[in-house]
Parts: structure tokens; C-alpha cells; sequence
């Protein structure tokens, strides 16, 4: 018993690790002071209509959002193939390759933001928008082969097998047993990848252009010149919109069916 309440304690230090900065920081996003201060001396929603009303922030969102979405997009036509090739075949070297997939996730995120800076911007020269994309999906990629891989390595392939022997080809096959049967895999990864392509800071640094800066890049130059609670409102409108989605989520899907 002894041993079972220090990790409940611990576990509630983790938790309060996590949640009082933004606890702190929704907070701060009420207040009615020029700079950003905890406690807060007074109560004002200026700062939400500040950020609501600026330009550069609901251009910087709407890119943010279309990048994350294209790229997860993308990156599900291309993962979805390669972490069922994975699973399905005994492909020569498939350690090697599924670690050089996971390998943006183990290497610093500048690392990769300088690396595609490299090759994106100086070598390739691709424009602004098509740089941040193809980062974005170099990124992502990863996560769904992770996630999509983790759900086909509990399929039993039998299931294929008897619908091949049934007079279903292997590509219907593929569409109407493999996939209905991951889709909560496929959903799983679709969240993951679209939340960090999203929230990616280091690889949008490096490949963000003129007039082309996606939300959390905009946010850390807002910060470098200003110290108004503003970023604090923007963060609890995303906090709130991450929420919504959740709830959406378990409304017509159900929390447990992604967790299988």
C-alpha cells in the first residue's frame, strides 16, 4: 500500500508539472495589465479581441491549418502503403527502415529544421509554401508509420487471406478488410500527426518566408517585441479549440476506440 500511494503522489506532481503553467497561463490571458503578470490586478477581454482582430495572426492560423492538414494528408497516402508493407512482408533490412522512418523523431527538432533548410531552401529552391509543406510532411511521416504499423502488427492477416480465396483482389482487399479494420489506428494517427505538424516550431522557423509564417512561428516573433497577454489569449483559444475537438472526437468516435 505504501508503495502504490508514493507512485499516486508522484503521478499527482507529474499531473500539477503539467497542467499549473497553463493554469498560469489562462490566467494571465484575463487580466487587465499591459504585460503579462501573475496574479493578475484586474479582469479584461481585451486581449481575446486583440487577438481575434489581428491580421497577421488569423493568416498565420489559416496557413497553420492548411499546411498541418495537406501534410497529414499526404503523409497518410504515402504511410499507410509503406507501414502495411512493413507489417505484411518480410521485407529484407526492415528494422533498418523502420528506424530510418522514425529517425526525425529521435533526432533535436533543429537538427531537422536546419537539415531541411539546407536541402529544401538552398538546394531544391522550392517556393515558401511548397518548402513548409514538404517539411511539414518529412516531419509527420513518422508518426503515422508508428502509429498505422502498431495497429497492423495486431490485424491478423487471415482475415485478407480468406477474403483473397473469396475472389477479392489484393487491392480491394486492402480497402475493404485492412482499412476498415485500422481505422481507428488510421484516426489515432491522423490526430497525432496533424497536432505536431500544427504545434511545430523548429522546422517552420527555418522554412517560413515573407508574408508566409505559420502560427506558432508568428507567435515567437510576436513575443520578441512584445510582452502583452495577447500570445496568452491566443494560447487558451487553441487550448479551447483542442478541447471542442476532443469532444467531437469522443462524441462520434469514442476516446476508447482510439486507444485500440
Amino acid at each position: 500500500m505504501r508503495r502504490y500511494k508514493g507512485l499516486t503522489i508522484f503521478a499527482i506532481l507529474v499531473f500539477a508539472f503539467l497542467f499549473i503553467p497553463l493554469l498560469i497561463i489562462a490566467v494571465t490571458a484575463f487580466g487587465s495589465e499591459p504585460t503579462i503578470s501573475f496574479p493578475i490586478e484586474g479582469f479584461s477581454l481585451e486581449w481575446f479581441g486583440k487577438a481575434l482582430s489581428s491580421e497577421s495572426f488569423r493568416k498565420a492560423f489559416i496557413l497553420s491549418m492548411e499546411i498541418a492538414f495537406l501534410a497529414t494528408i499526404l503523409a497518410l497516402i504515402i504511410g499507410i502503403p509503406a507501414a502495411y508493407a512493413l507489417s505484411r512482408y518480410s521485407v529484407r533490412g526492415r528494422k533498418f527502415i523502420k528506424s530510418f522512418f522514425l529517425s526525425p523523431t529521435i533526432v533535436p527538432g533543429i537538427v531537422v529544421g536546419y537539415a531541411l533548410f539546407q536541402f529544401v531552401v538552398i538546394r531544391l529552391k522550392l517556393p515558401v509554401f511548397e518548402g513548409l509543406l514538404l517539411g511539414h510532411f518529412l516531419v509527420v511521416l513518422p508518426y503515422i508509420i508508428r502509429v498505422v504499423g502498431g495497429s497492423l502488427e495486431q490485424f491478423d492477416f487471415s482475415i485478407e487471406e480468406v477474403a483473397w480465396s473469396l475472389g477479392c483482389n489484393k487491392f480491394l482487399a486492402f480497402f475493404k478488410v485492412v482499412l476498415p479494420n485500422i481505422s481507428s489506428g488510421i484516426i489515432s494517427a491522423f490526430l497525432l500527426a496533424f497536432i505536431n505538424s500544427f504545434n511545430n516550431i523548429p522546422v517552420s522557423m527555418f522554412l517560413s518566408g515573407p508574408g508566409i509564417t505559420t502560427l506558432p512561428a508568428s507567435l515567437m516573433s510576436y513575443v520578441e517585441y512584445n510582452y502583452d497577454p495577447t500570445v496568452s489569449a491566443v494560447s487558451v483559444l487553441l487550448m479551447l479549440a483542442t478541447v471542442v475537438i476532443m469532444f467531437i472526437v469522443e462524441k462520434t468516435l469514442g476516446i476508447s476506440a482510439l486507444a485500440k
